[in-house]
């Protein structure tokens, strides 16, 4: 990685140095089975694919390939120990284990954290500071619910689906994980869990960490793959719950594929999210979570604050905000912890980003990127805005999951809230203003199922999370994750 990606430049000629966090402290083995009962386990087939760093596009290790055999291996132990043992451990007994992952997260948390970004992309910052941290909240948050089920339901008891079956993303790939994993075992199921093809790394570390944490063999299985091994998932007819966050396409496909069985499901899907910024807004303050919400994460969150729209009379000075602050951005190394944003997660990632930006500018959108250098090696997009653009274009209504920001004005409160509306997903949202009422008039008619004040991307395991139309089915996180988990009889 050339020193100059994470270098930046500044009028006055001085640069930052490069700050890289160490990778001595990290093992990575060269190859990992599949986690079914507690043990690393050869697949049927003898097939691994190899994960790369999309920073240097270096191998990092040969994961194993899940067939519909291992599917089914790994169904079978977590039934058994959901029989045997996890459904009739004492429910305290069920939240100590669960607080004991939380603290070996937090102890090898610096590991975990370089890995993140090593597999993912990500910058060291976002890791170490979001993701990893995160993580192990979710897990010290469910352990305190394991034994209170009663208390969260109050007049129902609640009971165990049985076996869940999860399929995670790559855009947080442990923080996706524990979300999943917490609330499925606090509630007292066993887990069937896939990762990405892309990040799967910090899922079998999380494995080594529920083997060193001693929980029942069976209760967590993690078997990798790609979408053959989901399917064969979501189609396992010895599993009781599916839950699920990716895109809203293969959601539709999972809904189809288990109506009528009964299975409980859970998903989080795509989104578009928005920012509104009215004229009585703190600029600088927006203009910062506006960055942050796009540009940190590379785009890289169901969240992320694809689109702006600001109050007419502010356009100017916002989008020249804006322009300025891109240039201050530093593109490069995820190590570094200069760098503000990472690379972008895969060849085939980057392609679709391209693509949009192509569209873009065919639909007649005026396109601005950050004049910053990239590395030569590796998968890289440099952040970017349009503006001039209108509610019919593609990269307004259509998910770019890439550092690309679409701005828009308007000029009332009402044609403001009716541009923001004017998408299928409804998952997140910002609103940036002084005046309360404003911000109350907004949220309460925003249709998504997070509406961020004067701040954006900001997370709790306390607080629920998911979307309204094509961005998902049911919450996760808080008690609501809860219940997606078990069944409330009377």
């Amino acid at each position: 990685m050339s020193t100059e990606s994470s270098k930046l430049a500044f009028d006055d000629g001085w640069q930052y140095a490069p700050a890289p966090e160490s990778t001595d402290h990290v093992s990575i083995d060269d190859q990992y089975g599949l986690f079914i009962g507690n043990e690393f386990v050869e697949p049927e087939s003898g097939r691994y694919f190899d994960t790369i760093n999309p920073a240097t596009e270096e191998q990092l290790a040969s994961i194993a390939d899940a067939s519909e055999a291992d599917v089914d291996r790994a169904v079978r132990a977590a039934r058994k120990a959901y029989s045997d043992a996890w459904s009739k451990l004492k429910a305290a007994e069920r939240g100590k284990y669960i607080f004991r992952i939380a603290r070996i997260l937090q102890e090898r948390a610096r590991e975990f954290s370089v890995i993140e970004s090593l597999d993912g992309g990500k910058p060291i910052r976002d890791s170490r500071d979001i993701d990893i941290p995160l993580a192990a909240a979710h897990f010290f948050y469910y352990a305190g619910w394991a034994d209170k089920l009663a208390y969260a339901f109050p007049g129902r008891n609640p009971v165990a689906l049985g076996v869940a079956g999860q399929v995670i993303p790559w855009n947080f790939p442990l923080l996706m994980a524990a979300w999943k994993i917490a609330p499925a075992l606090a509630c007292g199921n066993t887990v069937v869990l896939k990762p990405a093809e892309t990040t799967p790394l910090t899922a079998m570390k999380l494995a080594e960490v529920i083997r060193d944490a001693d929980l029942p063999p069976g209760v967590v299985n993690i078997v990798t793959g790609a979408g053959d091994t989901g399917a064969a998932i979501v189609n396992h007819p010895d599993i009781d719950k599916i839950a699920f966050t990716g895109s809203t396409e293969v959601g539709r496909i999972i809904q189809r594929a288990i109506a009528g069985s009964g299975k409980k499901y859970t998903l989080e899907l795509g989104g578009k999210a928005a920012n509104i910024i009215f004229a009585d807004a703190a600029i600088d303050q927006a203009v910062e979570g506006i960055v942050n919400g796009i540009f940190f994460n590379q785009g890289h969150v169901c969240c992320a604050g694809s689109r702006l729209f600001v109050q007419e009379s502010v356009a100017d000075e916002v989008i020249a905000k804006l322009k300025d602050r891109m240039e201050t951005l530093i593109v490069g190394d995820p190590l570094d912890k200069n760098t503000d944003i990472g690379a972008i997660n895969s060849a085939r990632q980057l392609e679709t980003i391209e693509s949009y930006l192509k569209v873009g500018r065919e639909e007649g959108a005026e396109m601005h990127q950050s004049s910053c250098d990239v590395p030569d090696t590796g998968y890289w997009c440099r952040p970017t805005i349009f503006t001039g653009v209108s509610q019919s274009n593609r990269i307004v209504q259509e998910e770019i999951f890439g550092p690309v920001l679409a701005i828009q004005t308007f000029r009332t409160l009402e044609e403001g809230l009716d541009k923001v509306n004017n998408t299928p997903y409804g998952l997140s949202g910002g609103v940036w203003t002084d005046k309360g009422a404003k911000i109350f008039r907004m949220t309460r008619k925003i249709r998504a199922g997070v509406v961020w004040a004067n701040t954006f991307n900001k997370f709790d395991p306390t607080s629920p999370f998911g979307g309204y139309k094509e961005s998902g089915v049911g919450r996760e996180g808080g008690l609501h994750g809860l219940d997606a988990y078990l069944k409330l009889e009377a």
